[in-house]
């Protein structure tokens, strides 16, 4: 389970990569800079609960600036492929107690929670996606996971 993660975690990145480019040649849609800010707090967020660690003292809904996400981008890669890459396979299973951003407790598995973060990522980049299209950008490149294993040395 941590390779499939691990991959999974790279093709975010990839992705993240390709849209955040997106973002910058095409500067008509604030929406955009909005959502991709959102993507990468929340990848802060869920990174903090999955360690244990004090919650992220940022809000969910960031005013980030489009120059700064491929740094954020790279941290936020290298935080999650070091602490997947240390997990074992019981490690998946275990529950992370936590608290949603309006203070309601949880407690879900590992191997949920690594699941919603990738697809809580492509969700968003589908909306940035018809937010540049609405903005003028004529066509987006192929961002499904599947083209990344295609495309990759990963797969």
């Amino acid at each position: 389970m941590r390779n499939y993660f691990i991959n999974l975690i790279n093709y975010d990145k990839y992705a993240n990569e390709i849209i955040t480019k997106l973002i910058i040649e095409n500067a008509k849609s604030e929406k955009s800079v909005q959502l991709m800010a959102h993507i990468l707090a929340a990848q802060k967020v869920w990174y903090q609960r999955c360690n244990l660690l004090p919650p992220f003292s940022g809000v969910v809904w960031p005013d980030w600036q489009a120059a700064t996400f491929t740094q954020m981008i790279n941290d936020n890669h290298k935080e999650w492929i070091a602490f997947v890459t240390q997990l074992n396979e019981a490690d998946f299973e275990k529950r992370i107690a936590y608290q949603n951003s309006k203070g309601d407790a949880f407690n879900d598995k590992l191997v949920d929670i690594l699941g919603h973060l990738i697809n809580h990522g492509t969700h968003h980049r589908a909306q940035i996606g018809q937010h540049l299209k609405l903005a003028g950008l004529e066509s987006l490149p192929v961002l499904d996971y599947i083209g990344f294993v295609r495309n990759s040395t990963n797969g």
